[in-house]
């Protein structure tokens, strides 16, 4: 019995030991997956054209632009196959950056550029908006056709008012939740996006200076009853929706079906029916009166 009980304690220790270094398999395993993302990561840097001082140098004569790199307002490092944003230390008076259609994988690389009012960044492979925060006097951002699913640090740009980031992968209201804190934000392109959530409609409502937002192709609209007269109602501040404009006419007929319904909107596009019926024929009376006086005036000349 003794040596049984030896047996299994040996045993024990042997299964032990086998947990121990399954663990340790473990840890070893998800060290080796950090590890295999760095290279990973260091090998995306490192592949294709590096955006050097000297090929920065090469583009700006090829653009007929200043050699001297502080005297360039605009740089045009678009469809170059970039996959990082560096070098750019000495353009200190950039006041526009093309890089549209590369290959860049995070913001980054921009402390020095205080004086950019347009970032264009479309057609990438961006997953995460970050370290804007040197552009203070940014205006315009362009972040169309990358693979953002949350907006996140454009509280920091104070003056921005045109934002487009069609073609992305937001979804839900708290994807978008940044864009309340977006004081001077006016135009808002997040068309062909994911969003089916209807409670974004709250999030464009807080925005006090919303006057352009393009919502197509989410499936948000299909979800949002009375989708157009809603938004014109809550969004006092808009102007464009979509693909077409919100003209005076259309805001009295949402806020009069807003008031008492379909009945009251009919009511309402009726007397804008006439009052614009009756501006034509003061019109027609009025160039009338104008040729009648025209006339008497050239009898009496006559006379």
């Amino acid at each position: 019995k003794s040596g049984t009980e030896e047996g299994d304690g040996v045993k024990s220790g042997t299964e032990e030991g086998r947990g121990a270094k399954s663990g340790t398999e473990e840890g070893g395993g998800a060290k080796s997956e950090v590890q295999k993302r760095s290279v990973t990561r260091k090998t995306e840097r490192n592949s294709g054209p590096r955006m050097t001082k000297k090929l920065l140098r090469q583009l700006c004569k090829e653009n007929k632009l200043y050699w001297t790199p502080y005297l360039n307002d605009v740089l045009y490092l678009h469809y170059k196959g970039f996959s990082h944003i560096e070098n750019l230390e000495e353009y200190t008076g950039l006041r526009c950056l093309w890089l549209e259609s590369n290959g860049i994988l995070e913001i980054g690389g921009l402390e020095c550029q205080k004086e950019l009012r347009c970032l264009f960044l479309h057609q990438n492979l961006i997953r995460k908006i970050e370290n804007l925060e040197p552009l203070q006097l940014l205006d315009t951002l362009n972040l169309s056709n990358n693979m953002i699913s949350r907006l996140e640090n454009l509280r920091c740009l104070p003056v921005l008012s045109t934002l487009q980031i069609a073609h992305n992968n937001l979804t839900t209201a708290s994807s978008i939740e940044e864009l309340t804190h977006c004081k001077n934000l006016s135009v808002v392109d997040m068309s062909h996006n994911r969003l089916e959530d209807p409670d974004i409609l709250g999030v464009f409502g807080s925005m006090p200076k919303l006057s352009v937002l393009n919502l197509m192709s989410n499936q948000a609209i299909k979800h949002i009853r009375n989708y157009r007269k809603r938004f014109i109602c809550d969004i006092e501040t808009l102007n464009y929706l979509d693909d077409r404009p919100v003209f005076p006419k259309d805001r009295a007929a949402a806020m009069a079906w807003q008031r008492g319904g379909l009945a009251e909107e009919r009511a309402e596009r009726q007397r804008w029916v006439e009052k614009e019926r009756q501006k034509i024929m003061d019109s027609v009376r009025g160039l009338a009166e104008i040729r009648m006086r025209a006339l008497a005036k050239k009898k009496e000349e006559e006379e």
